[in-house]
């Protein structure tokens, strides 16, 4: 059963900035998603490798942070940082940092992702979470810093690919590069450090290998 109440106008997306409209909505419950938005999400989702030459437009790139940047944080530090590795130049750049077996993969994907961390984000905690002195939780402290980084990071990574995907995207995420060429040629003089690469586009189903088998809810989960 939906109850839906203090919607003063519908949601637009013009220039990516979904999130302008949130502030005029109250909470709202809602039943859960119908199966093809879980097929669309989870069930028929996949990690894809390769790419039909279809380009990603900024503006979706744009939609996409807004809703990413909607997803909850420690203390709401959101430390991650995304660069959008797009024009043949940039990707030239990127292709000697990656694994000689994911190179076909980024090379021919429409963008790659770099979700890095910002190691100094304490210094824009202020106005996101004004209820407590959140900067000197971290400012001084980096074994502090470095654990609320990973973990917020790795969050907002989470909420990235499944914005991706609730906006018709695919995913590609990949984990085998050499991180310190990324930081030296793209980062370089900045606080921010790279943690994964994700390709984005439109995938090709007819190169998908079988999905590959997931634990059970018996293996990995007990209820007390």
């Amino acid at each position: 059963m939906r109850a839906t109440v203090g919607v003063k106008s519908k949601l637009v997306c013009t220039h990516g900035r979904i999130g302008d409209m949130f502030p005029t909505m109250t909470h709202t419950r809602t039943s859960p998603l119908p199966q093809a938005a879980l097929d669309q999400l989870f069930c028929a989702a996949r990690t894809y490798a390769a790419w039909q030459p279809t380009p990603v437009a900024d503006e979706l790139l744009h939609q996409l942070y807004e809703l990413v940047k909607l997803g909850p944080t420690s203390a709401n530090c959101c430390p991650m940082r995304l660069l959008f590795v797009k024009s043949s130049e940039s990707r030239e750049r990127l292709k000697p940092c990656v694994a000689p077996g994911n190179v076909d993969k980024m090379m021919s994907a429409p963008v790659t992702a770099i979700v890095a961390m910002d190691m100094e984000f304490y210094e824009k905690v202020g106005p996101l979470f004004p209820h407590a002195d959140t900067r000197s939780w971290y400012a001084g402290k980096p074994a502090a810093t470095e654990a609320a980084a990973m973990l917020n990071t790795s969050l907002q990574a989470a909420y990235f690919f499944i914005a991706a995907r609730a906006l018709g995207l695919d995913c590609g995420p990949m984990g085998g590069f050499d991180k310190a060429k990324v930081d030296t040629e793209f980062f370089a003089g900045t606080p921010l450090r790279s943690l994964l690469l994700c390709n984005l586009g439109y995938g090709d189903p007819s190169k998908l290998h079988p999905r590959l088998p997931r634990l059970s809810f018996a293996e990995t989960c007990r209820i007390v």
